[in-house]
């Protein structure tokens, strides 16, 4: 099995970082709260906890007003955050990560009236949080500066960076130094991804309007690459494997994190506390979501600076 080095945990957690506050029955997360792990019957996120309280978080006075939790994710990535439109089902890395976090703060994520999920785009992320629409987001969202301007993050909860999905059967792309001038690379139109592919290799480029067109061209035979996060693509692995795999190792690097409203610090490290303590259930989703993909997950530190 492969190890991606950017999934690969780095950075150092500063002694005594963190403080939580919550009070519950057990630790969210820990084995004794239920991974998902060796029982058929506990959710991958583990025990919803009780008797939680958060100092200072106006974040949680919120949820704790309304009753419920709102969570701003995807529902177009596979293997992320997917709403499944046969079944109505959403699953994903990215949404167990954000059961995760709301079971941990005493709501059932498998009671509707408790956690409500909200599909935000992309370019709408920040000022959702701004407005108070959504209580955190998580879907696949890049720790910037830029974006530290207007909100916080928890996290990273996951490392990864622009890789290549290629054909099950192809041994000749091993990595981006592979593509040649007879090399067709699939990626979205006007994407980072597709513009690195222009100015770091010689190789052809197409591009369409989503991810999964993409992909469909590969499995067609008509494309011999498709480029973006490699997260991404790993969604596309896990859910075929015996046609499609990752070729190499990723050649940028995005740490994904947990929007936040900004300066709500009491959140932010309740939040990362979550994933400091909590290795086994991490590793559960990720299993249970990539684990088809090939690639070996590993738990990244988090970040003091959020």
């Amino acid at each position: 099995m492969r190890k991606s080095r950017l999934l690969a945990g780095v950075g150092v957690i500063a002694a005594g970082l963190l403080a939580l506050t919550a009070c519950n029955s057990g630790t969210p997360g820990s084995p004794d709260a239920g991974s998902g792990e060796g029982s058929s019957d506990a959710p991958v996120w583990g025990e919803v906890a009780s008797n939680v309280t958060i100092d200072g978080s106006t974040t949680f006075e919120k949820i704790s007003s309304a009753g419920k939790v709102v969570i701003g994710v995807k529902e177009d990535q596979p293997g992320l955050g997917y709403l499944d439109p046969v079944t109505g089902e959403r699953k994903g890395f990215d949404v167990d990560i954000a059961r995760w976090i709301a079971a941990s703060l005493g709501y059932d994520p498998a009671d509707e009236s408790k956690v409500e999920y909200k599909p935000i785009a992309s370019a709408n992320r920040e000022q959702a949080l701004i407005n108070g629409d959504i209580d955190y987001y998580v879907g696949t969202y890049s720790i910037t500066d830029k974006r530290k301007e207007q909100i916080s993050f928890a996290g990273p909860y996951f490392l990864t960076g622009q890789g290549l999905l290629v054909a099950a059967d192809n041994d000749t792309i091993t990595g981006k130094d592979s593509l040649t001038a007879d090399t067709t690379v699939c990626s979205v139109t006007g994407s980072t991804p597709i513009q690195r592919i222009r100015e770091e290799t010689p190789a052809k480029v197409v591009e369409f309007d989503t991810y999964s067109q993409c992909v469909e061209k590969l499995k067609n035979g008509e494309v011999d690459a498709v480029t973006t996060d490699e997260a991404i693509l790993l969604g596309y692995a896990a859910q075929d494997p015996d046609n499609l795999k990752i070729a190499g190792e990723p050649f940028s690097e995005e740490r994904y994190g947990v929007g936040l409203a900004k300066g709500d610090t009491a959140f932010q490290e309740f939040v990362n506390t979550l994933f400091t303590d909590g290795g086994s259930t991490w590793q559960a989703i990720f299993e249970k979501n990539l684990g088809a993909s090939g690639v070996e997950g590993k738990q990244p530190a988090v970040d003091a600076a959020g």
